[in-house]
């Protein structure tokens, strides 16, 4: 396997903050508290027939790498096309239809062109090239075109022979996509089956023999199957792995923070406090929760941290029940077991950089959110390989994993509101997810744990002023 070797872009000093004076004032700028993952601009290529889960992979690739801190974006040749043309018959993507070819190489070269525009932005790492790609012509163009630029290409293939899988691919996704909004379901399945047609006369698959030189994965029915060519680099090996863990099966996602504690609400952060009799009440409602939903999920198993709040509160409930160090909360350091209060009393310097930066900023001798990120990494693999699963965490570690499902930024993911005695329903779909909220023991008092971001972040700052947001505790 190859390093990303030969060529080298400027990266920040990696560290948990700089900080330099400025007159009376200390402005602070917090760099990546993890190594970056990229050197090299990439560009993801898609190749495959339509209906053979292509879009599936690009959006899910993206939402992997940006949660991993790989700055992405997904380019739909689609998305283009349906802006050259107002309609595509299926004539339109007959291989002999010249007037068409070239409407639709002028659709790939304009994707290409924004591609490189967006990869010269600073910050920007990887992009998706979303379409069929389905002739070496093709893909040869692509190539050339972005390699000429110093972009290191990667070819993702997705196959499938399974005619059922197919036909419920088209059912599920391609009807409702916008080339027949307004078309009948059967015109429009018609429709699609004859652009099928017409795109398998051209197909080329990727070949170990003529694209030895070419880094390529090839992937059969969405990972039954890989095979895997001149793979150069971290980053290829890391999609790879990620490929590795994705299947498309139906299933539910359930996560919860644990019932409330002690240290809840007594307004402390971290610790490892016992339920409350509030937190007790919400565990056995938890488990009557499952035990009404046992037939629809026979095989649901649990998994909790290590802490005692989160196997408390998972100890009722009928199923399987598997403790993860890598679950357990976002470690607060010097500040582990302080209440808001006393860190702005002992450290307010700390707060109010946290507050400037709370995604990157390190507690001392503590995590970062960008830390806690790296570290539930084989927890979404494992959750990607997973059937109907239980997840009882707590608030940091929950935003994390549902900001990956969600795909938020590292602006949003910290503020997340992940409320106590609720369970989120999480449903993957084909290009996302659906959140279902259901909230348990509703009349029972529960503190409030979420605190927004203070409108004032200055090192300076009033007390008063770090304090405005801080939820009622004990």
């Amino acid at each position: 396997m190859e390093s990303d070797g030969d060529v080298s872009i400027d990266r920040p000093v990696m560290g948990r903050l700089a900080s330099s004076a400025s007159s009376s004032k200390i402005q602070a700028t917090f760099n990546a508290s993890q190594p970056p993952l990229v050197n090299v601009p990439t560009c993801i290529v898609m190749v495959g027939l339509p209906a053979r889960g292509k879009t599936f992979i690009a959006k899910k690739l993206a939402r992997y790498l940006n949660w991993i801190g790989v700055s992405t974006k997904v380019f739909n040749v689609g998305e283009y096309r349906r802006r050259a043309v107002s309609s595509a018959p299926p004539e339109f993507f007959d291989p002999e239809n010249e007037t068409a070819i070239e409407i639709r190489r002028k659709c790939c070269q304009e994707a290409l062109t924004d591609i490189l525009s967006w990869l010269a932005k600073d910050g920007n790492e990887t992009a998706v090239l979303d379409a069929t790609n389905t002739t070496r012509a093709r893909r040869q163009m692509v190539f050339d075109c972005l390699t000429a630029r110093g972009v290191r290409v990667f070819f993702v293939e997705s196959v499938c022979a399974d005619s059922k899988q197919v036909e419920r691919n088209v059912l599920a996704v391609k009807l409702n996509n916008p080339d027949f909004e307004d078309a009948d379901s059967d015109k429009a399945l018609s429709e699609f089956k004859q652009r099928l047609k017409l795109y398998e006369k051209c197909y080329e698959p990727l070949d170990l023999d003529h694209d030895k030189d070419m880094s390529f994965v090839t992937l059969f029915s969405v990972g039954s199957k890989f095979i895997a060519n001149a793979i150069r680099g971290h980053l290829q090996s890391r999609i790879i792995y990620f490929l590795m863990n994705v299947h498309i099966n139906p299933r539910a996602i359930f996560l919860t923070r644990h019932g409330e504690s002690t240290m809840n609400i007594q307004g402390r952060i971290g610790g490892d406090g016992e339920l409350t009799d509030s937190g007790v009440k919400y565990s056995q409602a938890l488990a009557k929760f499952f035990d009404e939903q046992k037939k629809d999920m026979p095989n649901l198993r649990v998994w909790t941290s290590q802490l005692q709040r989160t196997i408390q509160t998972a100890q009722p409930i009928d199923a399987p029940c598997e403790p993860w160090t890598a679950l357990n909360e976002l470690e607060a350091g010097d500040c582990d077991g302080l209440t808001y209060e006393q860190i702005q009393e002992k450290f307010p310097l700390e707060l109010a950089l946290r507050d400037q930066d709370k995604f990157h900023y390190r507690y001392p001798r503590g995590e970062s959110y960008e830390d806690l990120v790296a570290r539930l990494e084989p927890v979404i693999m494992e959750l990607e390989r997973q059937a109907d699963i239980l997840v009882v965490c707590h608030q940091a570690v929950a935003r994390c994993l549902l900001a990956y499902f969600l795909d938020k930024s590292y602006d949003e993911l910290p503020y997340l509101e992940v409320p106590l005695h609720a369970v989120l329903k999480l449903t993957p779909t084909a290009y996302g997810c659906n959140v279902e909220r259901i909230p348990l023991c509703g009349d029972v008092p529960v503190v409030n744990t979420h605190r927004i971001k203070p409108p004032v972040v200055d090192i300076e700052r009033r007390v008063e002023d770090a304090l405005c947001t801080v939820p009622q505790h004990q």
